[in-house]
């Protein structure tokens, strides 16, 4: 065969089922078409464009929200720089009789998102009825601090003003202000010797149209959290005698039924 017969018998396309069968041939002078390639950029551009929308509505809408004070604070002691502390402390001997308890350890000022922190932390230590918060913190948020101690007492849970050495011994230390409506929720309080209990009149720091009615809107919602627990009444009225720091002495503090379990001679 020769090499002219061979290419010739190159240009044709041989069928598996038949004969061989030749290309379809082009008129002379006419280029292939290229093939259409799809219109894509009209669909990129709505796409990128109902992102940026999107995005934009967030933004908006979370600019709204953290350009209220209240909502910033929020945030910041959530997700940036929160003002309470916790650590768990797998033994912690109250009274020095070496009975141990499970406790965590609550320090620091009670913020605008103390609440959901405190509930955050009682899950993943996983204490139960009986185990112990312990407490040392100068305040804070009142209605922050209501809903921690109903937290503490829809749990069971004990509670206790100190803090605790590398050994779980319990050391004095002071609650005062909002702190002591979180110790309140304690279904036991335990009344360590050399702790303090600091109590004073709560007013409100936003401005309101009017400051009395807020001032006994604020004392009759203390006065229903504490009865509510099992405290006397009479802390209200200790409280509403001064705006200053009040310490009550431990007589005093097991007088209103604050303390329910004293661990040293009141």
């Amino acid at each position: 065969m020769s090499t002219e017969d061979s290419q010739g018998e190159n240009r044709f396309r041989r069928s598996p089922t038949g004969p061989a069968v030749a290309p379809p041939r082009m008129p002379a002078g006419q280029a292939q078409p290229s093939p259409v390639q799809p219109r894509r950029h009209k669909r990129h551009f709505w796409s990128i464009a109902i992102f940026i929308l999107l995005v934009s509505g967030v933004c908006i809408r979370a600019y709204r929200d953290l350009s209220q004070p209240e909502a910033w604070h929020y945030w910041k002691d959530q997700y940036v720089s929160p003002s309470l502390t916790f650590s768990l402390i797998d033994k912690v001997d109250l009274d020095g009789a070496g009975q141990g308890r499970r406790a965590l350890f609550v320090s620091g000022t009670i913020g605008p998102a103390a609440a959901a922190l405190f509930r955050d932390k009682l899950d993943q230590a996983n204490l139960v009825p009986g185990d112990i918060v312990l407490l040392a913190s100068p305040g804070g948020d009142l209605n922050q601090a209501m809903i921690m101690g109903e937290i503490i007492r829809s749990r069971s849970l004990a509670t206790a003003v100190g803090g605790a050495d590398a050994s779980g011994r319990v050391k004095p230390a002071y609650c005062a202000s909002a702190c002591v409506l979180v110790y309140a929720g304690g279904k036991t309080r335990f009344g360590v010797l050399g702790s303090a209990l600091g109590v004073h009149r709560f007013v409100t720091t936003s401005p309101v149209n009017d400051p009395v009615a807020e001032a006994q809107r604020i004392a009759g919602a203390v006065l229903g959290y504490m009865t509510k627990m099992g405290v006397s009444s009479s802390i209200v009225e200790a409280m509403s005698e001064t705006r200053e720091i009040r310490w009550l002495s431990p007589k005093q503090a097991l007088a209103m039924n604050l303390v329910t379990e004293p661990l040293g001679k009141p």
